[in-house]
């Protein structure tokens, strides 16, 4: 069983920054693949970023590569996402879950945390 907690979100003008933070619960944390999505207004959910296990391996989608990035720290359960250069598309709920690294799915998810930025 892992517990993710997210934190950082918050309002911000375009062009800011936010970093979002997920602390995880249990003893295996190191050993989960993890991984950011987030579900803007009146749409579906959709990936933005993952990172393997020991962090040797990030991966972005089309739309946030070169703005976030994501890192994990293994000693502190916790994994991050780095915004930069913030758009208002970029408003949605963020959540980050984990998943072991041959699972095709997800298998722990987060509350989620809002983003708004405002133009």
């Amino acid at each position: 069983q892992v517990q993710l907690v997210e934190s950082g979100g918050g309002l911000v003008q375009a062009g800011g920054s936010l970093r979002l933070s997920c602390a995880a619960s249990g003893r295996t944390f190191s050993s989960y693949q993890m991984g950011w999505f987030r579900q803007p207004p009146g749409k579906e959910r959709e990936f933005v970023a993952a990172i393997s296990w020991s962090g040797g391996s990030t991966y972005y989608a089309d739309s946030v590569k070169g703005r976030f990035t994501i890192s994990r720290d293994n000693a502190k359960n916790t994994v991050y996402l780095q915004m930069n250069n913030l758009k208002p598309e970029d408003t949605a709920v963020y959540y980050c879950a984990a998943k072991l690294p041959f699972d095709s799915d997800y298998d722990y998810w987060g509350q989620g945390t809002q983003v708004t930025v405002s133009s």
